[in-house]
């Protein structure tokens, strides 16, 4: 413990005057980063277990008189809602899952050193990072593919990410060649190396990958709005822009016989409750997989 103590001391008495207020300038600014992304998160959950009426006149209470569970309970009143939820739920890991194989299966050979036409294949793949087909084409081919109103509208086409690529393959290179190379002393093939020694040094990477995909297709809207026609089909995500966007709560939630007033009231609080419910997912998840940036994103990035 003096040891230790000793170490610390010296770290802090080696920091020159401008170290120290940098350090402090560097605090200051990440204490303000967290009060902004914080405090909208608290309001707008609280806000969503906040009786209807007053939260209209009077904002946020913390009286626990002033609570209900009112909102929540219309929100899930809605069919649109749910389904919705359980749409995204299936699209998001399904798509999330198809591009961690995707980019797996794409970047381990891309990392090994004397795959012929290497240099081609990835300037191939960084030219798509810029030039695209566009919307029509694009509309065109999941047309003539069969996949228009499906679910693979949705999972297919945006499943291998050349960003993501870059990434798996750049944490592959930062492995140490020795391990294949003893793999293949030892008689594996390709694939024996990749399943048996790579993948199981390769997890941060792989749930980095995950949590990327499914962040971006759990808040993403318009392919659905451009691919599906069917309601049963449509993802949390545009039932969330009819209420938060467009001001169009279902029947379900407010009720047929409310009176105007009361719909405002009861508007405002589904507005909190279904944002709430649509962030959920991602607040869960996001602490299980905090652990594995480091090792993920930065080997995966700074290296390359």
């Amino acid at each position: 413990m003096k040891e230790k103590a000793y170490k610390e001391e010296t770290i802090v008495n080696i920091h020159s005057d401008f170290d120290k207020s940098f350090l402090w300038l560097n605090r200051i600014i990440v204490a303000f980063l967290v009060l902004i992304t914080v405090v909208p998160l608290i309001y707008v959950t609280a806000a969503s277990f906040m009786d209807p009426v007053t939260l209209l006149n009077q904002g946020i209470s913390f009286s626990p008189k002033d609570w209900s569970l009112e909102g929540y309970k219309r929100v899930f009143a809605d069919d649109s809602i749910v389904r919705g939820f359980l749409n995204s739920l299936f699209y998001s890991f399904s798509y999330s899952a198809l591009t961690v194989v995707l980019s797996v299966l794409t970047a381990y050979p891309l990392s090994k050193k004397d795959l012929a036409g290497k240099g081609w294949i990835m300037s191939f793949f960084i030219i798509t990072m810029f030039i695209g087909g566009g919307l029509v084409p694009t509309y065109m081919l999941i047309k003539n593919l069969g996949m228009l109103n499906t679910v693979w509208a949705i999972i297919v086409p945006g499943a291998i990410n050349v960003w993501n690529i870059i990434l798996a393959k750049t944490y592959f290179e930062s492995l140490p060649a020795e391990l294949a190379e003893a793999a293949t002393i030892d008689g594996a093939n390709d694939i024996q190396i990749l399943f048996k020694v790579i993948l199981p040094l390769a997890k941060p990477i792989m749930f980095v990958l995950f949590l990327y995909a499914f962040v971006g297709q759990w808040n993403s809207y318009f392919d659905a709005m451009i691919y599906l026609k069917d309601q049963n089909l449509e993802p949390l995500q545009l039932a969330l822009r009819k209420i938060l966007i467009q001001n169009q709560p279902s029947q379900d939630m407010v009720g047929a016989n409310t009176a105007m007033a009361e719909m405002k009231q009861i508007a405002e609080l589904i507005k909190y409750a279904t944002i709430v419910v649509s962030s959920l997912p991602l607040m869960i998840m996001y602490p299980f997989f905090q652990k594995y940036f480091d090792k993920g994103v930065l080997i995966g990035s700074i290296k390359g």
